[in-house]
């Protein structure tokens, strides 16, 4: 492939997250300009993989997207890997930063999770979850910016990734009741009073509130153990900033309980970018 192509690939990429992630599209640009494209590649992979239950109504064409990428990292890509721009820029990326396949791997078939109702079990789930998708893109991430600098930061990465990960479900809780899906592990709810059922049925709103502040509150657990693991090396920062938005998010949610159920939760965007370039410039999450 020349240099053209990959360009071309990953400014495809980059224009895919313009459009589906904002906030990962300005953490491209606040990194060095020689990462962008194998960040682009990673980030427009991961808003794939998230967007698959929306393009989907039964979970088998949803785990035929998914093995679509699973066979790609495994080296056996149905028809011309050239055809698609984020497979040919995520392969250049895989090769040119030497970035493990196992962890994408496992990043896709965590999402598998997403294409059925089934409840998260346990706290421990997810973790798990939240680490095979947002823990795991941030070490990616960072391994691209910085290889010797990333295995340094692994430990905050796996914090902020859980944060991060907490507040995404608690912007998308409202769509994810309308489809009977939830990310509230049964354990927090069953700590609460509740079960599936009451909680989707949402009339027990004091109960759902009280659920809803322990699952926020898991988040920011995790946010302060991202902290409290140490500085994070400005070679690799820019891996953590999309997770720099979790905390207005985890401490909203806290304090509207089940009312985010009924109106948008989501800080506006001059806000979120404003919070990123203050990030980027002091170094903290």
């Amino acid at each position: 492939m020349t240099e053209a192509h990959i360009a071309t690939n990953q400014e495809i990429c980059l224009a895919m997250l313009r459009d589906s992630d904002r906030d990962r599209y300005l953490a491209c640009l606040l990194s060095p300009e020689e990462k962008r494209g194998a960040l682009a590649a990673l980030y427009a992979l991961n808003a794939e993989l998230a967007r698959i239950r929306d393009l989907v109504h039964e979970p088998l064409p949803g785990e035929v997207r998914l093995q679509y990428w699973h066979d790609l990292l495994e080296g056996s890509a149905h028809g011309s890997t050239a055809a698609n721009p984020v497979a040919a820029a995520l392969l250049i990326a895989i090769e040119t930063h030497r970035l493990p396949r196992k962890t994408l791997i496992d990043m896709i078939e965590a999402r598998t999770f997403d294409l059925y109702d089934d409840p998260m079990e346990t706290r421990l789930s997810l973790e798990g979850y939240a680490g095979e998708t947002a823990s795991a893109l941030i070490q990616l991430a960072s391994l691209v910016l910085s290889p010797e600098e990333a295995a340094r930061s692994a430990d905050a990465a796996g914090h902020a990734g859980v944060a991060q990960a907490v507040a995404g479900l608690l912007l998308l809780m409202p769509l994810h009741r309308r489809r009977g899906q939830i990310y509230i592990p049964l354990q927090i709810l069953s700590a609460t009073g509740l079960d599936r059922d009451a909680f989707l049925a949402g009339e027990d709103r004091p109960r759902i509130s009280a659920a809803i502040e322990a699952f926020a509150g898991l988040g920011r657990e995790h946010l302060a153990k991202a902290r409290a693991a140490g500085p994070i090396a400005s070679a690799v920062f820019p891996a953590f900033l999309p997770a720099t938005l979790a905390e207005p998010v985890l401490v909203r949610a806290q304090k509207r309980g089940v009312l985010l159920l009924d109106r948008p939760l989501q800080p506006p965007q001059w806000r979120r970018q404003l919070r990123m370039g203050l990030a980027a410039a002091r170094r903290k999450i």
